[in-house]
């Protein structure tokens, strides 16, 4: 079983070997960049819908502080006239609000965290991505010059026999003036 084993696992090693070697690591490196840029796009659309998201809890904590103001005025009121059932069911209201307003605090917090946290990941991955555009065009120059270098390293050269004794005169004439 264990010889089974490794032969499985040289088998696959060969087979990665294979696929790395097909694989163009320029193909590679642009593929991964396109996804970092799509990843990018994403977070910048979660970022301004967290900014709209924020904007509206904001607006809703005004109204809820309005609607606060207005109930104690509305239960003063009560208070003043003895309508004392009319006044709890107004404080019943108010509690109900504030509690509201608590919960959109809470929940106001949390985006704000949550927006934080995304704008610092979208300044890390806006890095990465430079850094990553930066390698491309390293490695692009790179790649074209080896290409560059390896035409010119491997040019076919064919020298024909009469080309050899051409040569070979004129050595044996310098050789023998000498």
């Amino acid at each position: 079983m264990a010889l089974i084993t490794r032969l499985s696992r040289l088998f696959h090693a060969d087979v990665n070997a294979v696929l790395d070697q097909l694989e163009e690591p320029e193909l590679l490196l642009k593929q991964a960049i396109r996804e970092m840029e799509e990843s990018l796009n994403h977070d910048e659309r979660q970022i301004k819908l967290l900014d709209i998201e924020q904007q509206q809890h904001n607006q809703k904590q005004q109204e809820l502080t309005q609607t606060l103001t207005n109930l104690e005025q509305q239960i003063a009121l009560c208070f003043k006239s003895s309508k004392d059932d009319l006044a709890k069911v107004l404080i019943r209201r108010k509690l109900e609000v504030e509690q509201y307003q608590a919960a959109l605090v809470r929940k106001l917090s949390k985006a704000e965290e949550d927006l934080s946290q995304l704008k610092s990941q979208l300044q890390e991955q806006q890095s990465q991505l430079s850094s990553m555009k930066q390698k491309s065009d390293i490695f692009g120059q790179t790649s074209n010059a080896q290409t560059a270098s390896y035409s010119w390293d491997s040019p076919s050269f064919y020298i024909q026999d009469e080309d050899v004794e051409v040569a070979f005169l004129h050595e044996q004439q310098k050789w023998s003036a000498s």
